[in-house]
């Protein structure tokens, strides 16, 4: 189905400039750092606290688009070859012409909504169903205001069943939902303690998520919680289909779990009914069986299920990046292939490739009813992503060689993996990022096997989606306007210097901060591109900084006379330097009898531009500090002041740090920096930031022993055994960033669910813990040092240290795996 501009318009604005009525819309855009297909797209201009799209205009119209979606006061005088709606509020427009769309189909429509398994109920769905349908569903977890019309915006006539997801964060929005989802089918998954902030008691949460199924033909859910039996009660009985017990449609009559399945065994219509799953945990359990009551409900074939749940697969919720050989990057895609999940794999790939080469292995789409329009669409994408070499690998990607070899030169195609795997050894993979995308059916995992850089399995695991989401967490703490400067120094606190970059330039960070000339050099050869300030600049590096369009910081009087020098002596005008001001750390800076004379200079060298003006905070997350933070900040307030009318002209001024963000916001100036709440560490004792954790830490089982009561373990027979004991080995030593002073039952880790304590004295190379407590422990089971489940906070405090010794020890010889999920 397609829209004209002209169309559009009509939908959701009666104040518009049109210079093309015929032209078609296919595709929608929220964020200009993902436009594929300029002549065809329609650009909403979002607006939130920190960001208003109408500020990225200039830009999209430069690179071809044409269609706008704006505020009633947007001037587009600038903009005479583009069409521009305008509407009171972009993002309700947005949703209503989603909402004008999904009208325009009969199909059926699965609109699931829950507080947990919304996603893997969806992406099971499809995996049992793909073949009876054709599907349309949300992109990964697009269930938000914005991602639910941009999901529905994809029906088209091809398709025989929707699946979306809705999520809610607070009452109200439900109602938005309902009114473009418009679901025939609804589905309730668990209802739990998941995104509660918002609510005020389950109640409600229930009661605002059941908005969800107002005009349903069906609701699909279990009556295993109160709350939601409470809900089920006020519903016509024709309106319901429910598993669970009692009355329940399925009434679940026994689980049995077994090593790695579990069985389950129903009445369903007054018949014993069974499947097998190939998990044992209680949440799959649970989504597989909301799964089989829709698939009932369509009247699926009970022996047609019982197969097909089998062969269920886990849905990977995350894009993973890690290192592969000959010094290649992997993103690791290789559980689904649509057109939706593609784009945003490309954009990630782009995201983290700078300035490498970039690698595309993809296999035919999963979706039987794939039609040559949407592989012309792949292959597009393909193009817009500058994607420099391609893999095809599947029969329907060969047939359309020829266009795929015009537009991209360096195409190879293969009928399998098979055929692919015979040849991967005389394929030359080195210093590129590769992006592995495959449909479940052809099985990537073994392409994945040969990619993999063997490494010990000790691993930090970096979330990037943590990190996008702490930055957000300390951005509604910011006057519109104000500056972020990311710290990303000390290999971003252990985490990967130019990995987590690349994710904060994605997000339009306006500065980067390192320690050394060095670690800006690596930045810039990874392709970051944005202002990036050192903070510790050497004379032998002034070489380094101009080559690689470094800002250095300037401390002291000689580095300033220094770097002056070095700039007359090579003829460079108007160098950007960071002066800083020491108010109190007494580390390095300008002190207060500095001022007048730092003010001359500068005034006398204009070769030098002052970029900005800056000084560190002492204990800005004290309160009992507090008086001394107010007189660091009329210090740095006279500095700048001298300054600025020494120079004529303004600069930007920060002071704050993660915890001054927080908690003195009235000194956030122009610029803030954000160091170690970037990572998900909360410094601030009263802090009511939501932060994630970003880093996590875990090791594996090398050995399991049992030890007699009295002997010892490790060195210097410190490990006195109390009792007779099981004693695991894990990979994990001090020369891996584990620190010593967590031995002896000082430290303890994480393991299925428990925490074991350290034995004896920590190794070089590996630790051992005591898991007599802990049941059906096995060689090669995961623990974890730190992480979401045992906080990096816990671990400073055992070895009597803070967070950031602890991150930053890890050592470079750890694995470090990126994801977003």
């Amino acid at each position: 189905m397609h829209y004209s501009i002209k169309d559009i318009s009509g939908i959701i604005s009666e104040d518009a400039i049109i210079v093309e009525p015929s032209l078609i819309i296919d595709n929608l855009l929220i964020d200009s750092r993902r436009l594929i297909f300029p002549s065809t797209t329609l650009f909403f201009a979002l607006q939130s606290e920190r960001r208003n799209g109408e500020d990225f205009i200039e830009e999209l119209y430069k690179a071809g688009l044409q269609s706008f979606v704006v505020t009633k006061n947007f001037d587009h005088s600038k903009y005479p070859q583009a069409n521009f709606l305008k509407v009171e509020d972009t993002l309700r427009a947005l949703q209503k012409l989603s909402a004008y769309h999904r009208k325009q189909f009969q199909i059926p429509v699965i609109g699931i909504t829950g507080s947990n398994g919304k996603t893997i109920v969806k992406e099971w769905l499809y995996q049992l169903l793909h073949t009876k349908y054709s599907i349309v569903r949300s992109p990964k977890s697009y269930n938000s205001q914005i991602g639910v019309p941009l999901s529905v915006w994809q029906m088209n006539e091809t398709h025989t069943l929707a699946i979306f997801e809705a999520g809610i964060s607070q009452p109200g929005e439900m109602d938005f939902l309902e009114n473009i989802i418009q679901p025939t089918v609804g589905v309730l998954t668990n209802v739990g303690a998941a995104h509660s902030a918002g609510f005020i008691n389950k109640e409600q949460k229930v009661r605002e998520k059941w908005k969800l199924f107002k005009n349903a033909h069906i609701i699909i859910s279990n009556n295993q919680d109160p709350v939601i039996t409470s809900a089920i009660e006020t519903e016509k009985k024709d309106r319901l289909f429910i598993w669970g017990d009692n009355d329940a449609d399925l009434q679940i009559k026994k689980v049995e779990k077994f090593v790695s399945s579990t069985n389950i065994t129903a009445t369903y219509k007054n018949q014993v009914v069974s499947v097998s799953i190939p998990f044992t945990d209680n949440a799959s359990v649970e989504n597989a069986i909301t799964c089989w009551s829709v698939l009932l409900f369509l009247g699926i074939e009970n022996t047609w299920i019982v197969q097909q749940m089998k062969v269920l697969q886990p849905v990977e919720m995350r894009l993973q990046l890690k290192k592969a050989i000959n010094n290649c990057s992997l993103i690791n895609d290789s559980y689904s292939n649509d057109l939706s999940s593609l784009r945003i794999a490309l954009d990630f790939l782009h995201q983290q490739s700078g300035i490498q080469p970039t690698t595309v292995i993809l296999s035919d789409l999963g979706e039987v009813f794939s039609s040559d329009e949407q592989y012309k669409k792949v292959l597009q994408s393909l193009i817009q992503h500058k994607i420099n070499k391609f893999i095809g690998i599947g029969p329907r990607l060969g047939a359309l060689q020829a266009d795929f070899k015009q537009a991209l030169p360096q195409s190879f195609f293969y009928p399998s993996v098979e055929d692919f795997l015979k040849v991967f050894t005389n394929i030359r993979f080195r210093d590129e990022v590769i992006l592995l995308k495959g449909a479940r059916s052809f099985e990537f995992e073994q392409i994945n096997l040969l990619f993999e850089q063997k490494i010990h399995q000790t691993v930090l695991e970096v979330n990037l989606t943590a990190m996008a989401h702490n930055l957000k967490e300390y951005q509604h703490y910011l006057q519109p306007g104000t500056k972020v400067m990311a710290m990303v120094k000390a290999f971003s606190y252990g985490s990967g210097s130019a990995e987590v970059a690349s994710v904060l330039q994605f997000h339009k960070v306006d500065y980067l901060a390192v320690a050394y000339a060095d670690e800006g050099v690596e930045l810039r050869k990874s392709g970051i591109n944005m202002p990036v300030m050192v903070m510790n600049p050497e004379t032998i590096t002034f070489q380094s900084l101009v080559d690689y369009n470094l800002e250095p910081e300037m401390y002291s009087f000689a580095i300033l006379k220094e770097f002056n020098e070095y700039l007359e002596n090579e003829g460079l005008q108007q160098f950007p330097v960071h002066i800083k001001i020491d108010t109190g750390m007494h580390r390095l800076g300008f002190e207060e009898g500095d001022f007048n004379d730092l003010g001359s200079f500068l005034k006398a060298n204009p070769r030098l531009v002052v970029k900005s003006v800056f000084s560190h905070l002492v204990a800005s997350e004290s309160s009992t500090h507090d008086e001394f933070t107010k007189m660091q900040v009329q210090q740095f307030t006279v500095a700048c002041e001298v300054i600025k009318n020494a120079t004529g002209y303004s600069f930007i001024r920060h002071i704050s740090n993660s915890a001054a963000i927080f908690r003195h916001p009235q000194f956030h100036f122009d610029m803030v920096r954000l160091g170690i709440g970037l990572y998900g560490v909360d410094s601030i004792a009263e802090s009511q930031l939501s932060l994630h954790p970003v880093a996590t830490l875990r090791s594996t089982i090398a050995q399991i022993r049992k030890v007699k009561k009295g002997d010892t373990v490790g060195y210097s027979r410190k490990g006195i055994m109390q009792r007779d004991s099981l004693i695991a080995t894990i990979r994990i030593g001090y020369a891996d960033g584990f620190n010593r002073r967590l031995g002896n039952g000082v430290g303890q880790v994480y393991l299925k669910g428990k925490l074991a304590p350290v034995v004896g004295n920590v190794c070089m190379d590996m630790t051992m813990l005591d898991i007599t407590a802990i049941e059906n422990v096995a060689e090669g089971d995961v623990v974890e040092i730190f992480g979401a489940n045992l906080p990096v906070e816990q671990v400073a405090k055992w070895c009597e240290t803070i967070p950031y010794e602890i991150m930053t020890s890890v050592s470079q010889r750890v694995k470090r795996e990126y994801y977003e999920e």
